[in-house]
């Protein structure tokens, strides 16, 4: 895969909003092949409707974001702390208090 060089003015995408269980996730996203950046904003009170078992780089840059696992986990990141992991190796799911702004990167290079 290779990426050209590219600036981004996440100001200037178009937005996409989901529902969780409770609260919303809106998102800004550039894909490319086998790549895809996200800008993601956590609603407060968000909670994720599934459970997610896809790879992903994660760093918050607002807020607390409370990351459970299935097996019962709980991890906490604040705003300056991230996580990584490759597809199949968690089964996670997101869920805030407070809103929440992070990047989530992930794409094929995480299989």
């Amino acid at each position: 895969m290779r990426i050209p060089f590219e600036t981004i003015d996440w100001s200037q995408l178009p937005t996409t909003t989901v529902s969780g269980t409770t609260g919303t996730a809106t998102m800004r996203t550039v894909q490319h092949d086998g790549l895809r950046i996200r800008m993601v904003q956590y609603s407060a009170d968000y909670l994720a409707d599934h459970w997610c078992q896809l790879g992903h780089l994660v760093f918050v840059l607002e807020g607390e974001l409370i990351n459970e696992h299935e097996d019962g986990t709980v991890n906490v990141l604040k705003a300056g702390m991230s996580y990584h992991v490759s597809d199949g190796l968690s089964s996670h799911r997101s869920r805030t208090k407070e809103p929440v702004r992070m990047i989530v990167v992930d794409g094929a290079f995480l299989r």
